[in-house]
């Protein structure tokens, strides 16, 4: 989908987003009216690439991230104190420019991250993108730049070994995927992985009971949601951002006003069942109908 046809969901999704938003405003004012403090609220935005001639733009955001949030690390998580708006920084799949360009930016202001990659890939293209986009050309990290990544910053996470929908896996091929990036990662950059990524957000609850299984502390989805409102929860959702996102809607998206979007698609799908169910039920009717004046 080219980006003018985008354009339209795009506006409408920030015009309800600030709605939305607006509603949340009102009930953290209202409580504070009542004297009492409103709960601590967490985002964690997700990244993919990030292209050179979007390192400034990043940058900007990275500022942003710092002057509306208190950024903290997404496997370390700290008590989080009520009133306060926290932020969570990943990547996924690990693309040799996220590393070139977005890591600089984020040690230089002191800001946490985690980049989950996809360790069968390691130095190769990202050939699981469709044919369009422009991230299907770019080449994830190589072993040798994990090494270098500034540990104390950036946490690297796994993201499976060939990007595939994990719920669509036989149960050993599943357990593959997931289980054999952490031990590749850990061999190679000697320290724990704690952490993985869902490719395309897809998980059942196989899916989530493997990944315990293998030993992560966390599993991260593309659900966006605001997150660790439970304390140490083992799934997590995130909320998709990119460089060219605009200013407005970048902000939107950190202070939590797209976290309205799942139960909005959840409700489309139960509509659009209901719809097929409506449409199956009459279409027997008049099949029936039929037979018996035929009969």
């Amino acid at each position: 989908m080219t980006n003018s046809a985008k354009l339209p969901s795009r506006v409408l999704k920030l015009f309800i987003s600030v709605g939305f938003f607006a509603g949340v405003l009102f009930r953290r004012a209202f409580l504070r009216v009542l004297g009492r403090t409103p709960p601590a609220t967490c985002i964690i935005l997700y990244y993919h690439s990030i292209a050179p001639e979007y390192r400034k733009a990043f940058a900007k955001q990275m500022d942003v991230v710092m002057r509306l949030t208190t950024p903290i690390d997404g496997e370390r998580v700290p008590r989080l104190v009520p009133g306060k708006h926290y932020s969570v920084i990943t990547f996924d799949d690990g693309f040799q420019d996220t590393i070139e360009n977005a890591v600089p930016e984020l040690v230089s202001r002191g800001i946490h991250a985690t980049v989950f990659v996809t360790v069968g890939a390691l130095g190769k293209p990202a050939d699981w993108w469709p044919a369009t986009e422009p991230e299907r050309t770019r080449s994830i990290a190589t072993a040798e730049q994990l090494r270098q990544m500034p540990g104390e910053w950036i946490s690297v996470g796994a993201h499976t070994m060939t990007h595939p929908r994990l719920s669509t896996l036989e149960e050993a091929d599943a357990k593959h995927e997931i289980l054999e990036p952490r031990r590749r990662l850990e061999s190679l950059l000697g320290c724990k992985i704690r952490s993985l990524s869902f490719p395309f957000g897809d998980f059942d609850a196989d899916v989530v009971r493997w990944s315990r299984e293998a030993g992560y502390e966390r599993a991260f989805t593309t659900q966006h949601e605001k997150a660790f409102e439970h304390p140490e929860p083992f799934l997590v959702g995130r909320v998709k951002a990119e460089p060219t996102d605009w200013r407005l809607e970048f902000r939107l998206k950190l202070l939590g006003a797209y976290v309205w979007l799942p139960h909005a698609v959840a409700l489309k799908r139960r509509l659009l069942t209901s719809s097929i169910m409506s449409r199956v039920r009459l279409s027997g009717s008049a099949v029936a109908k039929n037979s018996a004046a035929q009969g």
